[in-house]
């Protein structure tokens, strides 16, 4: 791993050595790491899934709150045990809202602190992501809503593992322009290493790597084509987000964004869901 900065050496040369070796997650991954590790076994029974949530007592009580949600219980059959929870969201859904509830704790901790008002920017960023790529997916009909829906919310990943990290060196302190800087260049290829270790599937890391690169497809048809017409659709770039440099490339995200647009009205009762259900 190598930077066109020097600044960002050290620190770049710090998690080079994490993600060939031993990651090291923040505190407040590691129950996302349990369940991640425990989902990784094609034959785990949900008893076993159900062990590995009891570390984090707010992973139960919020897959519980969706469990009962309009999104996934138009019903109004509540369930109160874990077990049935699991088995009406379904494993990907589990393993989504247990990253979510890591990655909000992360926002939480004091290492994000002085970087609080990019960190709630990217998170806020994330879930509007998250819900329309679900809407996409769940109108066009070619891609899993809930894994097109996990791709949103993790797609900057990337960013939070950096700025937790930044916090600990001094190149960063007082220096806004140079984090921005390191953000923009490294926050997707971190991410998808993220996400290998936590055991995500090819799909959802490849979709993280290429997240920025123009779609082949004008129609999505792809988990990777969801996170980016997604991500064009989202309502604002954030400072790290490279802009397209290549007029071509810039009529053909504006025309896909006038395509598209009306599922944002579509996805507004969804954010909201979905912030309710994970955030806070």
């Amino acid at each position: 791993m190598s930077s066109g900065s020097s600044i960002h050496f050290r620190i770049l040369d710090d998690i080079a050595r994490d993600l060939t070796g031993d990651i090291n997650f923040p505190t407040c991954l590691d129950a996302a790491v349990l369940v991640s590790n425990a989902l990784k076994d094609p034959f785990a029974s949900i008893e076993q899934v159900v062990q590995a949530i009891g570390v984090e007592p707010l992973i139960s009580s919020k897959l519980l709150r969706l469990a009962n949600s309009v999104a996934y219980n138009p019903g109004g059959g509540e369930v109160s045990s874990m077990n049935a929870a699991i088995r009406r969201l379904g494993f990907d859904i589990v393993r989504t809202t247990s990253l979510a509830v890591a990655m909000d704790q992360m926002l939480k901790s004091k290492n994000l602190s002085t970087w609080q008002h990019i960190a709630r920017q990217t998170w806020e960023h994330s879930l509007q992501v998250a819900a329309i790529a679900r809407v996409l997916a769940r109108q066009l009909g070619r891609v899993h809503p809930e894994k097109a829906m996990l791709s949103g919310l993790v797609h900057s990943i990337g960013v939070f593992y950096l700025l937790f990290r930044a916090a600990e060196y001094a190149e960063y302190r007082d220096n806004e322009a140079a984090l921005v800087e390191l953000l923009a260049g490294w926050h997707e290829e971190i991410g998808e290493n993220l996400l290998h270790a936590l055991g995500m599937p090819a799909e959802i890391t490849d979709a993280v790597r290429n997240q920025r690169r123009l779609s082949a497809h004008e129609i999505p048809c792809t988990i990777g084509d969801m996170l980016y017409f997604a991500i064009l659709l989202a309502s604002e770039d954030l400072p790290w987000q490279a802009a397209a440099a290549d007029p071509a490339e810039t009529a053909r995200r504006e025309a896909a964004r006038a395509t598209y647009a009306d599922l944002l009205k579509t996805a507004e009762d969804d954010i909201a869901e979905l912030r309710a259900a994970l955030s806070g």
